[in-house]
């Protein structure tokens, strides 16, 4: 939609909404870039307190995914005049405690009256013209890494029905929760070739935006896929997002599974997330070296695949 309206030219705009990327970039001075970035949605657990945790860090990603560091920040909030205004504080108390987290203060916001909750942030970062990440500098060779496990989506959709153990409820909610400030503080160290965040479209759909604005074919590994507890099996029983289905219909023939991958799988791999983990591309000895410091510091990681070549008609493959 973005596409129709008019822009005017800016040699300063680095990044706009071209490669759909996942925030705008603008160039302040040689050595000085602004990251902006905004993103709110419904609540989708139902402690207030953690929907305004898990809002925040899904809205701080987004500078971590362009190799930022965040500055600042604003609330967006709607909320019913019914709503217990207590609710509607512990909201903005999860969101302001993940901000300190992320070491920024939150300095204001706007709110209105909706029909339902809504809730999360724009965020202002930094970062210097050398640290900035795109989603359309992939390389091939490169192997794909991933720092958070999927199935999110899935989780809190069987949550909501009570078909989950309470352990892995709050497995799926400390996840979202996280913020990926320490994968992207330890990735940035091995010079990753690209980087996206893992959100709302799942790990094909951001991998396809990868793979499509560097003009790449991704090859993954299905046994390589880290997922929650409980993922596979609740996908297995049928309990998928609609949100996965639109995210696969939109996909659609880009997307190809190899023979004896197992459906639950592939329905994953189309899971909405909320606040997921970083996805980089960079060398396979930096792929390594990262993995070891991951490791000594206990923190999600995984290489679920790699870029396989350039290609005019940007494809994933899930084998």
């Amino acid at each position: 939609m973005l596409a129709k309206l008019e822009q005017k030219p800016d040699p300063n705009v680095l990044v706009g909404f071209e490669a759909s990327d996942d925030a705008a970039v603008y160039k302040i001075r040689d050595d000085l870039l602004i990251i902006q970035t905004m993103d709110f949605f419904p609540p989708l657990v139902d402690n207030p307190y953690d929907y305004g945790r898990i809002a925040a860090a899904n809205a701080i990603s987004d500078i971590y995914a362009m190799g930022g560091t965040p500055l600042m920040a604003l609330n967006i909030l709607t909320f019913p005049s019914c709503l217990d205004l207590a609710l509607v504080q512990e909201i903005l108390r999860g969101g302001n405690e993940k901000a300190l987290e992320a070491g920024i203060n939150i300095l204001g916001g706007h709110s209105i009256e909706d029909t339902e909750p809504k809730y999360g942030l724009s965020v202002v970062g930094v970062c210097h013209p050398d640290e900035l990440l795109s989603n359309s500098t992939a390389q091939v060779g490169d192997l794909i890494v991933l720092t958070k496990a999927i199935g999110s989506g899935v989780l809190s959709t069987a949550a909501k029905a009570n078909l989950i153990r309470a352990e892995t409820e709050s497995e799926v909610i400390e996840t979202m929760a996280k913020l990926n400030r320490r994968g992207m503080e330890l990735a940035r160290k091995f010079k990753p070739s690209s980087a996206t965040d893992v959100t709302g479209f799942g790990l094909v759909g951001h991998a396809l935006e990868m793979a499509e604005a560097s003009g790449v074919k991704l090859e993954f590994e299905a046994e390589a896929i880290p997922l929650l507890a409980q993922a596979e099996e609740m996908a297995e029983m049928g309990i998928i997002p609609a949100g996965a289905y639109q995210n696969k219909a939109y996909v659609g023939e880009r997307f190809e599974a190899r023979e004896g991958v197992k459906e639950a799988l592939v329905d994953l791999v189309f899971d909405p997330q909320t606040s997921g983990g970083l996805l980089f591309s960079m060398s396979p000895e930096n792929a390594a070296a990262c993995l070891a410091e991951f490791e000594r510091e206990n923190e999600d990681f995984a290489i679920i695949g790699r870029v396989c070549e350039y290609t005019a008609g940007a494809r994933i493959i899930l084998k």
